[in-house]
């Protein structure tokens, strides 16, 4: 697998329209410093030990990704550095960023994850929770987050019409969401999804974020 090679075809067919996440959890360090030195800053990982380090290992100017489930005790590992979290689904998750966020000095990122897939065991929150979760008076305090989209996983089928719907429901709850909570907000504006095997639907339904691991590394170790 042509990492260096991969990553350039990857940057060209995406342009500047798409941001590019290099999904690089399982993958030793030479790995990411292949993608690295071909200009691919943004990885994601999925594992807080992991991603802090490879973080302490590789250069500082890497933008790291948590695009995985975050549990609420294990958010001091990258709470220094990560750059943004794609899953949040839980107030209480996001009440501990922020705790762990201001004693680092720092704002960061967040993504709401929307389940949209048949799949129980995917996480994310339905329509009725996400209202809930954006009408608490507890989001009011959390200072030291800035919520700047949403992501989501379609289900892992052959059938693309459905994924297809799953993503088109996705971007319209992004849609309504942006308008009644976000209106003056420019920083909410990043749709993250799609991974290897349907980026391209992702990106035709309005993503402008895709995850792409295997596509870049090979297949999962």
């Amino acid at each position: 697998m042509d990492i260096a090679e991969n990553i350039k075809r990857f940057k060209e067919e995406l342009g500047n329209k798409v941001e590019l996440v290099a999904v690089s959890k399982t993958k030793p360090i030479a790995d990411l410093q292949e993608a690295y030195d071909v200009g691919q800053r943004i990885f994601g990982e999925n594992r807080p030990q992991e991603m802090q380090e490879k973080a302490e290992a590789l250069p500082k100017d890497i933008e790291w990704h948590m695009v995985g489930h975050l549990q609420s005790n294990k958010v001091k590992y990258i709470a220094p550095f990560v750059s943004m979290i794609h899953s949040i689904d839980k107030l209480s998750t996001l009440k501990e960023i922020n705790k762990r966020a201001k004693q680092n000095e720092r704002t960061i990122k967040v993504l709401l994850q929307m389940h949209i897939a048949e799949e129980e065991s995917k996480f994310g929150m339905d329509e009725e929770k996400l209202t809930s979760f954006l009408e608490s008076e507890k989001l009011k305090n959390f200072e030291n987050i800035k919520i700047v989209g949403m992501m989501g996983m379609a289900t892992f089928t052959d059938d693309m019409d459905k994924v297809r719907s799953e993503f088109k429901k996705l971007k319209q709850i992004f849609d309504q969401t942006k308008a009644n909570y976000f209106n003056d907000d420019p920083n909410f504006s990043i749709l993250s999804m799609g991974m290897s095997g349907d980026y391209q639907i992702g990106i035709e339904e309005g993503s402008n974020m895709v995850r792409i691991g295997s596509q870049i590394f090979g297949a999962r170790n």
